[in-house]
């Protein structure tokens, strides 16, 4: 049996950073990783989706050229295996960065092999024993395959496989219209594919409110997205040149299918019972506000513990941890402000409350909205899609959430995430001064527009 101070399963955005700094405290710890390092972000989500999405711009803004006075001669070609092969070097970059920062850390010993759980202080992996008086779960999250007839009759695509498509389909049916199934959506659409877009639920994004899912509709079908909403029964078969995707209102010919239903935890082959740890029905390790599981001495942080699937929610789950069991600090998961980005084009930008939860809280609340069509900087781009939305306490003076869906939504939205998290109300933050001409220069228009509603 090897004997460590710590022990890291998981090699996301939380859990081996956490690994750095108690290494850096003169501990020694082992991480272990079954596949790659840096987990969802670095290898099948942020990173290189978001290449993609930029190669994605890189055509759709060729082909407008013409708005611009810029005249490209012939059809815009797509290079897809050009494409696959900028978004793999981004990950590798990335992944092998990270390698070679653990290799030259001593206290660190990085093992890659499926670990489980013998008792709470104790896993075995690749055959060997190991103990630590604290062990810190970071083992994110995975595609759900729903049980839909035909699904195991078909070759599909997730949200991990699609990144290694060097072709361009035909026809891309999109099962899921919520955030990842929406930017791939757009993002083969302006590769040259023919979209469809197959929802459930009676809206987009249902997380948002009603007004915000329509807009988003709307800029997805003015590219020729086509989406089909309410959706109760889903059907595949294959056919002679590709799939058949039937619905209770259409029947889509489609090249490939992307399943894009949601995430559920890698908890499952853990031996959570082994060790006596808790998770919800969804198989979400419960923890409690400072990230602790039921079981003394072990933690989960990141996409497993529920509270967050985003690269910087597991990565503020790492400062959390950090700052109460190193630095001496008390930090709380109740803290956090929820806040997050949908990478369409324009992108949308949130923060804190949607109004209709702010409603629901009982609160007397404000409301200020204003299009993009009226932002200076939207007309001079030609990008005049979406409207920024502001909610505030009529009585605390506080602004409780915010979405910017628009162009530079997703970096104009930190100037309300900044006030939210300082506790400025927002009568101060009217009285900025920003820069001209820039999207931001409209916060203080935006706040000083707020109504009772």
């Amino acid at each position: 049996m090897k004997s460590f101070d710590a022990i890291v399963i998981g090699g996301g955005q939380a859990g081996p950073f956490l690994a750095a700094r108690m290494v850096e405290k003169g501990m020694k710890v082992a991480l272990i990783e079954r596949k790659f390092l840096g987990g969802t972000c670095v290898n099948a989500g942020c990173m290189p989706t978001k290449t993609l999405v930029a190669s994605a711009r890189a055509a759709h803004v060729a082909r407008s050229g013409a708005v611009y006075g810029v005249n490209i001669p012939g059809e815009i070609a797509i290079d897809m295996k050009v494409v696959r092969s900028r978004a793999e070097a981004v990950t590798m970059n990335a992944r092998n960065g990270l390698i070679g920062w653990f290799a030259g850390m001593d206290g660190m010993t990085v093992i890659y092999g499926h670990a489980r759980f013998e008792d709470p202080k104790t896993v075995s992996v690749n055959g060997e024993t190991l103990t630590a008086p604290r062990i810190f779960l970071n083992v994110g999250a995975r595609p759900v395959i729903p049980d839909l007839p035909g699904i195991n009759d078909i070759d599909y695509l997730t949200s991990t496989s699609i990144i290694h498509l060097d072709t361009l389909p035909r026809h891309l049916a999109v099962i899921g219209g919520s955030y990842i199934g929406l930017e791939f959506a757009q993002m083969y659409r302006r590769f040259g594919a023919e979209v469809s877009v197959i929802e459930h639920g009676p809206k987009l994004a249902s997380r948002e409110d009603e007004d915000i899912s329509d807009a988003i509709a709307d800029v997805l079908r003015s590219e020729g997205i086509d989406i089909h909403t309410g959706v109760s029964d889903i059907a595949f078969a294959r056919s002679s040149d590709g799939i058949t995707v039937a619905t209770d209102s259409a029947r889509i010919d489609a090249s490939h299918v992307l399943i894009a239903t949601g995430r559920k935890p890698n908890t499952d082959d853990l031996g959570l019972d082994a060790a006596g740890v808790i998770t919800d029905k969804h198989g979400y390790i419960t923890v409690d506000d400072k990230l602790a599981t039921n079981v003394e001495g072990i933690w989960a942080l990141g996409d497993c513990n529920g509270h967050g699937a985003f690269t910087h929610t597991s990565y503020n789950d790492f400062e959390i941890a950090a700052a109460n069991l190193l630095d001496g600090d008390d930090r709380n998961l109740s803290s956090r402000i929820p806040a997050y980005a949908l990478y369409i084009d324009p992108p949308l930008g949130r923060v804190g409350m949607t109004e209709k939860q702010a409603r629901a809280s009982g609160r007397k609340i404000m409301i200020s909205t204003r299009p993009m069509s009226r932002v200076g900087r939207a007309n001079e781009r030609g990008e005049t899609k979406g409207f920024m939305k502001v909610i505030a306490d009529a009585e605390t003076k506080k602004i409780l959430g915010a979405a910017i869906l628009g162009i530079e939504g997703d970096e104009v939205i930190h100037g309300i995430i900044d006030a939210m998290n300082a506790g400025t109300t927002y009568p101060a933050l009217q009285w900025s001064v920003p820069i001209h001409p820039t999207v931001s220069e409209l916060i203080p228009t935006l706040l000083g527009d707020l109504k009772p509603v």
